[in-house]
C-alpha cells in the first residue's frame, strides 16, 4: 500500500510536538464533520491557503465549511521556519529570463501584496504571532557574493525596493556569528513570525466570520458535479464550489495535481534558551537568516532566546528516527560554538514544491479550484493565494487566471517517479553545495 503522508509520521488529531506547539495557545478541537451539511463553498485543508480563502469568502457573505484532516495549522503552516520573505521563491532576474519583464513585475507586485496582506490580517484580527523585521540572505560561497550585490542593486533601481541592501563579508559576519558566510543581503521589508500562532489566529478570525471548521475530518472522496459532494468517513458536504488547499498533504485525493506538486520533508530544531546576550551573540540584529545552499539552512531567534534552526536532507517521506541529531549536524557547521548546547525541540513537516518553484493554481473543474506548491515561500504567498481563490469563487477570476496561466510543468515520470527522481537531483545538488 502506498505511503500516505497524512499518517506516515505524526499522531492523528494533534499538533506534532514542536517549539511552536509548546508555546502556542492551542484551542480545543472543533467537532468533526458528521452527517450532511450544505454550504456555498467547501474548503479542504486548514493551512494558510484554506484559512485565508475561508475567511475572505465568509467575510463576503458566503456559507463556508472548512474540513481539516487533523487540526488547523497541523501541516506545514504550523511547522515552518516562520520566514515571510520578499518576492517569489525564484529571484526576479530568473523570473524575467523565463517569463519576461511584464509577468515578472506582476509576480513581484503579487508577492509584495502578499506580505502586506499578512501584516494587515495580523493587525486587523489582533493575531499575537510575534512578527520581527528582517531577513538576511547569506552566501556560503564567495563566488555568490557578486550576484547578491547585483541583485540588491537591481531591486533598488528597477523595482523601487529600497528595503534591501548588500552585505559584504565584514558586514554579514558582524550580524551572523558564523565563519561560513562571505556576503549577502539584509531585507528589512521582510520579517519572521510564529507560524502556528498566525495560522491559529486566521482560524479564530474565520470562525468569528461564520466559517464552520470541522477538524479531525479526513476527506476520502470528492464527488464532482454541480453541486459537488465532499465526503469523509462520517459525513459529507454538499456545496456549490470546492477549494482544494492541501499542499504537501494532498496525497492521492486529486490526481491532476499530484504530478505537478511534490511533497518533500524538512526538519527544524530549537535549542535550549541561550539568554538574550547569548542569542544576540549569534544573530546581532534578530533577523532571520536563509543561506544560499540548494539544500537550504534557515534559522532565527525565538522570543524566548532560543536558536531555531532548519536544515538537513531527506529523500523519502519517512522522518529520520532522530531528528535532533539529523539537524544538529548542519547547525554545528554554521555555528560550531554551539557544540555543547542542548536541543530541546525537534520536528519535521511536509511542504510542497513545483518544478518551476512558483505556486500551482489550477481550475480542476468549473466549480473546483486548487492552490498549492509554494516551494518554501508559503506564509505570504499562500495567504494571498487563498484570497485570490476566494475572488475566483465569487466570479472575479482575473488574478486567479493570471496565476493559473503560469503553468507549472509536471515532474518527469509524473506522480509515480517524482520521488526517486527528486532523490537523484537532491543528491547532486547537496554535493554541489559542498564543492
Amino acid at each position: 500500500m502506498a505511503l500516505n503522508v497524512l499518517h506516515a509520521n505524526d499522531r492523528p488529531g494533534s499538533h506534532p510536538p514542536s517549539w511552536y506547539a509548546a508555546t502556542a495557545s492551542l484551542p480545543p478541537a472543533t467537532p468533526p464533520l458528521a452527517g450532511r451539511e450544505r454550504a456555498d463553498v467547501c474548503v479542504i485543508g486548514g493551512g494558510y491557503t484554506g484559512l485565508s480563502a475561508a475567511l475572505h469568502l465568509a467575510e463576503s457573505g458566503l456559507r463556508v465549511v472548512l474540513i481539516e484532516a487533523h487540526r488547523v495549522g497541523w501541516g506545514a503552516s504550523g511547522r515552518n521556519g516562520g520566514q515571510v520573505a520578499t518576492g517569489q521563491r525564484r529571484g526576479q532576474d530568473e523570473i524575467e529570463a523565463r517569463y519576461g519583464a511584464t509577468m515578472a513585475r506582476r509576480l513581484w507586485d503579487f508577492a509584495e501584496e502578499a506580505k502586506a496582506l499578512v501584516r494587515e490580517l495580523i493587525s486587523r484580527h489582533a493575531i499575537a504571532c510575534q512578527p520581527v523585521a528582517g531577513i538576511i540572505h547569506a552566501d556560503h560561497k564567495a563566488r555568490f557574493v557578486a550576484h547578491s550585490r547585483a541583485y540588491a542593486d537591481k531591486l533598488n533601481a528597477e523595482y523601487g525596493y529600497d528595503a534591501i541592501r548588500f552585505l559584504d563579508r565584514d558586514a554579514i559576519r558582524a550580524l551572523v556569528a558564523s565563519p561560513g558566510y562571505h556576503g549577502g543581503t539584509l531585507d528589512t521589508g521582510a520579517f519572521h513570525l510564529h507560524p502556528l500562532d498566525y495560522a491559529l489566529g486566521l482560524a479564530a478570525a474565520a470562525g468569528r466570520a461564520g466559517v464552520r471548521i470541522r477538524e479531525n475530518s479526513e476527506v476520502i472522496a470528492i464527488e464532482r458535479g454541480d453541486p459537488a459532494t465532499v465526503r469523509t468517513a462520517a459525513g459529507e458536504v454538499v456545496c456549490g464550489h470546492v477549494i482544494v488547499a492541501c499542499n504537501g498533504y494532498l496525497d492521492r485525493l486529486v490526481p491532476e495535481i499530484a504530478s505537478h506538486v511534490m511533497p518533500i520533508n524538512n526538519f527544524i530544531i530549537a535549542t535550549e534558551p541561550l539568554g538574550e546576550a547569548g542569542a544576540r551573540a549569534l544573530i546581532a540584529n534578530n533577523a532571520a537568516v536563509a543561506d544560499s545552499r540548494f539544500v537550504i539552512n534557515y534559522f532565527r531567534l525565538t522570543g524566548d532566546n532560543r536558536l531555531l534552526f532548519g536544515g538537513g536532507e531527506s529523500y523519502g517521506y519517512r522522518f529520520p528516527s532522530d531528528i535532533a541529531a539529523f539537524v544538529r549536524q548542519p547547525m554545528l557547521r554554521v555555528f560550531p560554538q554551539l557544540a555543547a548546547t542542548r536541543i530541546d525541540h525537534a520536528w519535521g513537516g511536509t511542504l510542497a514544491i513545483t518544478m518551476g518553484r512558483l505556486p500551482h493554481l489550477t481550475r480542476i473543474a468549473g466549480n473546483m479550484l486548487s492552490a498549492s506548491g509554494y516551494s518554501g515561500q508559503g506564509i505570504a504567498i499562500a495567504t494571498l493565494a487563498g484570497k485570490v481563490v476566494a475572488e475566483a469563487v465569487r466570479g472575479q477570476a482575473q488574478r486567479f487566471d493570471l496565476l493559473a496561466a503560469i503553468a507549472q510543468p509536471a515532474f518527469p515520470g509524473g506522480a509515480a517517479l517524482r520521488a526517486p527522481l527528486l532523490a537523484l537531483a537532491m543528491t547532486w545538488y547537496a554535493l554541489r553545495d559542498r564543492l
